[in-house]
């Protein structure tokens, strides 16, 4: 079954989201690239952007990789703020999906609880305190037919 890898574009500020990330799902950083670490950039860089990040992958579970890079106005980058995307996880239970919203969500703004939903699975979503959009799921009727 293929994997869907997510890829953000942050305004300068990806490693201190990151690093966020990294502390509510854990793991080790498969990949940091920075600007300056790239062979003959295109573009001379100042020494801020030179430290920005160009690459960046923090591999969640099994077969899944959260990825990004920064954008540079140095380099012609224009990122607009808004509802670029959302971002799905599928708990494995209700004890991981609250430990997900709970740890994502703090210091961002809820959008929706997370609680029982009409449609039978247990959901909530929020923006976290970078402006990703996300929705945290665990579905029972999903789980047992695995």
């Amino acid at each position: 079954m293929a994997h869907i890898n997510l890829y953000l574009n942050f305004n300068g500020n990806s490693e201190e989201a990151f690093h966020f990330y990294q502390s509510v799902f854990g793991g080790e950083f498969a990949l940091v690239v920075r600007f300056k670490d790239m062979p003959n950039p295109e573009h001379p860089l100042s020494e801020e952007d030179a430290n920005k990040i160009m690459h960046i992958a923090l591999p969640i579970g099994k077969g899944n990789v959260l990825m990004a890079t920064d954008f540079l106005e140095s380099m012609g980058h224009t990122m607009q703020e808004g509802n670029r995307y959302s971002i799905s996880i599928s708990a494995e239970s209700k004890a991981e999906a609250d430990h997900l919203f709970n740890g994502l969500s703090a210091g961002g703004v809820v959008e929706m609880p997370i609680g029982n939903s009409p449609w039978g699975s247990y959901f909530g979503m929020f923006k976290d305190k970078f402006g990703i959009q996300w929705m945290v799921d665990f579905d029972p009727k999903y789980q047992n037919n695995q």
